[in-house]
């Protein structure tokens, strides 16, 4: 089967266990467990193929001139963590199968579970580091989802909150190392950027690129000093917990470290930077987790431990090592989620997770207090056990080391300690929870789990037995395929023996267990005393406390920007973008200056000058009649938009003619309706004081000359650009390519929806995204809509359209104009404006015409029934989802441009044919023409969504509107009846 099907199936499994019912536990977790474990299957497959440095490489392009393609690339240290991932993630999900509550939404739960692992498998399995980097973001915000799942917890909205602010920044930071990274190798392809390591090193921004990978990698790790996040994301329900930092979201910094070993290291920022990290944070986590109270709380400082350990051996540019790092990496997970489903089964059973509450569990749960024992003692490097083993090979690289004096000297003495606080908070978990007299004061009466919740446990207990007792066995083989790729070259000579004979690394550990024992018994005897809380250390090197006071300077600095720039007038808001924008076009201009071409000007035309002067009479009188009479100005404007559109079809472009003729009226409307939030205007300068007058002079004078500089300078540039002889290359090739290439004679439409599809895709996307903020922001003050006791005339007059309670002349000017359009009429032109819209559409390939046009079309024609039929009858009749349209357009979208992919074309290839109907004749058949009628959607959707909005938004005191246009239509009755006296 193909690579990609290890990230595709948990995601398309996350989609159907959202789509199940809330009561399906058993179905729920039974479509994750057999996903996981057919991927599992599946990688395992892989081993034979990859085992001697081999690689598998699948490649879809997506936008290869751009050299973005999506690339599946599977080595050994890639398939490792495959297994790791896939492989413990079934696990998991048998043992939330037992633990989480029926009450809880579990579909969302595993349809969460099953999206982050596909995210984890797409950083595993990434041949092209833009891709990581999208995936490695996907983990950070379904690691949010995942820990603030009980989301009525406080702490686990902070949790999650503090969880994706740190790791979401970091992978801001390394996305930007990434580009530099591809910017020096010339290509982002993993193997071009893997055989580039000298290259890299020897560059300049190598120190540049290797800071930001560092700390995209630092933070996802939970590396010093950003390791405050992790204990607070231990809110999230234990299977989270003992997935996503035992083999997963924790593990990606590790990985990304250590696939980049090769690349990044070996020089002496890196052994200062990785290395000094990852000391600091194994003994500051080592350190902090002999004093937690709480049992997740205990590993999850034990695990920010574990990983500066994997870390600092990364940082030592051995490549022993590296290889020892991998190997604890495969230890760690075993060990860690072993614990942590421990954990969650005292829990589970007790109902508490305090130590100091707990005792004497042993009697209770025999089974469980063993499995946790093992586990326990693996962590803390006991013989016999897995963690034993890379405890040794890491012990033996901080003796042998080769550096100065004083690090040769420190690094043993701090691996010993940082070895005898594992023993310490090992034996804490294991005396204070499982031995000693029974609790008394539980809040459940403990008992063994359901077997099969603790089958997972055994399993991974059982590899830490297997592997400490017979390593070079059963893990040698996927050990050497596991480190050959971090390594980049010849694996070194090391063994996998238990024993070693009787040296160094050996008498550290005998230290280690003797003094960490020693240190275990001295802390519980202060703690019995009363004398031990806190480490007193961890209140000078408090993350969360440094976290917090950052977010706080931001925002107190983000306040006083706001209080210095912020304004609740829009004249000042639009000032200072219009001097931002002048002053950025104008600086290069003013350093380079302004080349003008010596292009031959065609004959000023009579009337094209005729033409712009009335656009700018109608500009001027926009500005001028704003002053006193709204509707008029904004009359007025419409009258420069339409001499737009008339230049445009002067040269030659139907297609922005008709674009821009129907954005006009869409915008006139949403103007209009947007009236109503105005401030009152002053009838006459004569009602406010001279020195008010004179400022008002003074603006106007501003306003005045800084629209026209914005004004010249944009027709300078156009000036610029035009008088410019452009190559024939540039100038002709959509010309010449869009009938061949793109298959349609509308040069624009085939840009919009071919060659430049993916740019439109991306508008689309803002577009629906803007249409639900507003419906958002909108909906909660949208009141509810009362039945008014009116006649049918008057309560088909919308009264959030043509009444303005600020301007007396438009509600009355607007009332009449609607008493002179029957609804009936207005309701016989929707079929005609929708028999319009389709042949605007269906035409828009070779013709001016196109979805977006037809798209607005359509949404003027639904807009005039809500203005003339009201939003009562249009609501009841016409059975709109405009969300629905958005979500239906973007998935058309969104189908046209993966469809290509399946034949093995890149991302929004178009194709085009040609049918020979039966009665018909041929027909042109392109199949950007389904993306078009996705954009077309979109755009229905988009358009109305925001116009309803906050015509809705309007309809506030549905009585005192509908008062206020009575009174307006009796008020025109009465001057037609003088009229016509």
């Amino acid at each position: 089967m193909p690579l990609i099907t290890l990230i595709a199936l948990p995601f398309f499994g996350s989609f159907l266990a959202a789509l199940l019912p809330a009561n399906a536990r058993n179905a729920e977790s039974t479509l994750a467990g057999l996903i996981a474990l057919f991927c599992t299957v599946q990688a395992a497959l892989y081993f034979p193929q990859i085992v001697d440095g081999g690689v598998l490489r699948q490649e879809i392009e997506w936008l290869p001139a751009l050299g973005l393609n999506l690339v599946i690339r599977l080595d050994g240290f890639a398939w490792m963590f495959c297994m790791l991932v896939l492989g413990i993630g079934a696990l998991v999900v048998l043992y939330a199968r037992y633990y989480m509550s029926p009450s809880d939404p579990v579909p969302r739960f595993f349809s969460f579970f099953l999206a982050f692992m596909g995210a984890m498998t797409g950083i595993v399995l990434s041949g092209n580091i833009i891709q990581l980097a999208f995936f490695w973001e996907l983990t950070s915000l379904f690691s949010f989802l995942l820990i603030g799942y009980w989301h009525h917890r406080k702490d686990a909205r902070r949790g999650a909150r503090m969880a994706l602010t740190v790791t979401g920044t970091g992978g801001l930071c390394m996305l930007a190392g990434m580009l530099v990274m591809g910017h020096i190798v010339g290509s982002y392809d993993l193997d071009a950027v893997l055989a580039a390591g000298a290259q890299i090193r020897a560059h300049p921004l190598y120190l540049t690129c290797l800071v930001l990978v560092l700390l995209g990698a630092l933070t996802k790790s939970a590396q010093f000093p950003f390791h405050f996040w992790l204990p607070h994301a231990m809110a999230a329900p234990t299977p989270v917990s003992a997935y996503l930092h035992s083999a997963t979201m924790v593990k990606a910094g590790v990985f990304l470290l250590a696939r980049m070993w090769p690349v990044l290291g070996g020089t002496e920022p890196w052994f200062w930077l990785v290395g000094g990290a990852g000391l600091i944070t194994l003994l500051i986590g080592g350190y902090a987790a002999m004093f937690q109270n709480d049992l997740k709380g205990l590993l999850a400082y034990s695990t920010i431990s574990h990983l500066g350990l994997i870390t600092l051996l990364l940082g030592l540019n051995s490549p022993l090592a590296a290889v020892a790092a991998v190997f604890h990496i495969m230890n760690h997970a075993t060990f860690k989620a072993s614990l942590f489903m421990a954990a969650g089964i005292v829990d589970h059973e007790s109902g508490t997770r305090d130590i100091r509450r707990l005792s004497g569990l042993r009697r209770m749960m025999p089974v469980t207090a063993t499995l946790a024992m093992v586990a326990s003692a693996s962590m803390a490097g006991v013989p016999l056990l897995n963690g034993f083993l890379s405890k040794e090979m890491f012990f033996a690289e901080t003796v042998f080391i080769q550096a100065s004096p004083l690090i040769s000297t420190l690094l043993p003495v701090a691996a010993t300690v940082a070895g005898m606080f594992s023993v310490a908070y090992s034996l804490r978990f294991i005396v204070d929870v499982f031995f000693g007299p029974p609790a008394t004061d539980l809040p459940q009466q403990p008992h063994e789990p359901p077997h099969w919740m603790r089958v997972p446990v055994e399993l991974l207990v059982l590899a830490c037995l297997v592997v400490g007792i017979f390593p070079a066995w059963s893990m040698g083989q996927f050990l050497n395929a596991a480190a050959l790729p971090v390594v980049g070259g010849e694996l070194p000579a090391f063994s996998l023996a238990v024993w070693h004979g009787l040296n160094t690394p050996f008498l550290m550990s005998i230290v280690a267990m003797l003094g960490g024992t020693a240190m275990y018994l001295l802390l519980r005897r202060q703690r019995a005393l009363g004398r031990v809380d806190a480490p007193i250390l961890m209140h000078h090197l408090n993350g969360k406390r440094m976290f917090h006071h950052a977010l706080a300077l931001l925002t107190m600095l983000g306040r006083q920007g706001r209080r210095l720039f912020g304004t609740q007038r829009l004249q000042w808001q639009m000032l200072w973008l219009l001097l931002a924008a002048l002053v950025a076009g104008t600086l290069p201009l003013w350093s380079k200056g302004l080349y003008v071409g010596n292009r031959a000007s065609l004959a000023l035309s009579p009337a094209f000058a005729m033409l712009w002067a009335v656009g700018g009479v109608c500009a001027v009188g926009a500005a001028w009649q704003a002053k006193y009479h709204r509707m008029a100005a904004l009359t007025l404007m419409g009258g420069a938009g339409l001499c737009t559109s008339i230049t445009f079809l002067w040269f030659s472009a139907p297609d922005l003619a008709l674009t821009q003729l129907v954005v006009e009226i869409v915008t006139t409307v949403l103007i209009l309706l947007g009236l109503r939030w105005l401030p009152k205007r002053q009838e006459s300068l004569r009602l406010i004081g001279r020195a008010e007058r004179r400022g008002t002079r003074r603006r106007r004078i501003r306003d005045l000359a800084l629209s026209v500089g914005a004004g010249t300078g944009m027709a300078l540039l156009a000036w610029a650009m035009m008088s410019r002889p452009f190559p024939e290359s540039t100038s002709t090739f959509f010309l010449e390519r869009a009938l061949t290439d793109g298959g349609g004679s509308n040069v624009v439409n085939v840009m919009l929806v071919d060659f430049r599809g993916f740019d439109t895709f991306g508008e689309i996307v803002v577009l629906g995204i803007v249409a639900l903020t507003v419906y958002a922001l909108l909906r909660r003050f949208r009141p509810a809509i009362e039945t008014m006791d009116l006649p049918e005339q008057q309560r088909a007059l919308p009264a959030d359209l043509a009444t303005d309670l600020l301007n007396p002349r438009l509600a009355l000017d607007t009332a009449v104009g609607y008493l002179m359009v029957p609804a009936v009429l207005a309701r016989l032109l929707l079929p005609l404006a929708v028999m319009v819209a389709v042949f605007f559409f269906l035409r828009g390939h070779n013709e001016p015409g196109g979805g977006f046009v037809a798209g607005l079309v359509l949404s003027v024609a639904l807009l005039l029934q809500y203005i003339i039929s009201g939003t009562q009858w249009v609501e009841a009749h016409l059975y709109l989802r405009l969300r629905s349209w958005i979500a239906v357009g973007l998935l058309l979208v969104l189908a046209t441009g993966l469809g290509p992919l399946v034949f093995g074309y890149p991302f929004l290839t178009s194709h085009t044919a040609h049918w020979t109907l039966p009665l018909i004749g041929d027909i042109h058949v392109a199949s950007a023409t389904f993306f078009d009628l996705g954009v077309f959607s979109l755009v229905v959707g988009s358009t109305m969504m925001i116009l309803t909005s906050i015509a809705h938004q309007s309809v506030r005191g549905h009585r005192y509107h509908a008062r206020m246009a009575e009174e307006a239509q009796e008020a025109a009755l009465a001057a037609a009846a003088t009229e016509g006296r």
